[in-house]
């Protein structure tokens, strides 16, 4: 019981914290490299640690691309609380690649660059845009953002992706 109680006590402290996600860091970690000092295309899988004590134990992932001599990266990803915005959940637009994810540093899940990485990036880009949930989130057990990384994935085996367990969602399938 003493257990319980500690657990609860925690857990409540940590809901008191003050952090806020509407200040919290998305500037960029420094791990991608520079789209206009980098020629070659690059292809990259990103996992942060969730806002809040969710983060204790899953991530959110997405994937950011550049074809060869692009001035940019696309990030192609899932945001459940776009649904709230009357907006499809997945977002797919130009932006920072590897941004913290509302304070929590990103790591490096997985990585292509140079030679034969545009034409994988094309088969990423239709992937994404054929995602069978579009308009649907539920953290969960699904659909969010770890099962469109690997619904990705699974279309595009040559991505060679394997989330982690804490990438929570990424096993859903209707």
């Amino acid at each position: 019981m003493r257990t319980l109680r500690l657990g609860l006590f925690l857990l409540f402290i940590s809901g008191c914290a003050g952090k806020d996600w509407r200040t919290a860091s998305r500037e960029p970690a420094g791990i991608a490299p520079d789209p206009k000092v980098t020629r070659e295309a690059v292809l990259q899988v990103y996992g942060a640690p969730t806002w809040g004590w969710r983060g204790w134990f899953a991530i959110h992932t997405w994937i950011a691309a550049k074809n060869v001599d692009e001035p940019s990266y696309t990030v192609y990803e899932v945001i459940g609380w776009r649904l709230y915005r009357g907006l499809p959940v997945i977002r797919i637009e130009k932006d920072l690649p590897d941004r913290y994810w509302f304070g929590e540093k990103p790591r490096l899940l997985v990585e292509h660059r140079g030679k034969g990485v545009d034409g994988l990036i094309v088969a990423v880009d239709k992937a994404a845009r054929s995602y069978p949930w579009p308009d649907s989130y539920k953290a969960f057990p699904g659909p969010n953002s770890n099962t469109f990384t690997a619904w990705v994935a699974r279309q595009v085996p040559e991505l060679g992706l394997s989330l982690p367990f804490s990438a929570i969602g990424s096993g859903f399938q209707k």
